[in-house]
């Protein structure tokens, strides 16, 4: 199974980036998937989830309201739109598929597969 997360870049404060997670294979159509992230020094943090129908999302608090995920079932690609971009929001963001039956987990450790991660600077 192979995840490839891209879309990361330099942008200012208060710039927008989309981030994409393309799935190679089809069965992920059924997995939950995550948005995680991890910057220099600090731990891999959650940052948002959505439930493999696309009907339920997770977020947390530090990105809620400026931060959207959604998926394309029919690509197999999943997205996470970040508006209103903040210097703390600056490091490696990794996609990641779940394949329990619950959604929304928060932890890095609960999640199956991992994608290469793409880098997001904002600089103020």
């Amino acid at each position: 199974v192979q995840l490839q997360a891209s879309g990361g870049g330099l942008v200012q404060a208060g710039d927008s980036l989309r981030l994409s997670c393309a799935a190679s294979r089809d069965t992920l159509r059924k997995y939950n998937m995550g948005w995680f992230r991890q910057a220099p020094g600090k731990e891999r943090e959650f940052v948002a989830a959505i439930s493999w129908t696309g009907g339920s999302t997770y977020y947390s608090d530090s990105v809620k309201g400026r931060f959207t995920i959604s998926r394309d079932s029919a690509e197999n690609t999943w997205y996470l739109q970040m508006n209103s971009l903040k210097p703390e929001d600056t490091a490696v963001y990794y996609c990641a598929s779940d394949t329990s039956v619950v959604a929304g987990h928060r932890w890095a450790n609960e999640y199956d597969y991992w994608g290469q991660g793409t880098l997001v600077t904002v600089s103020s």
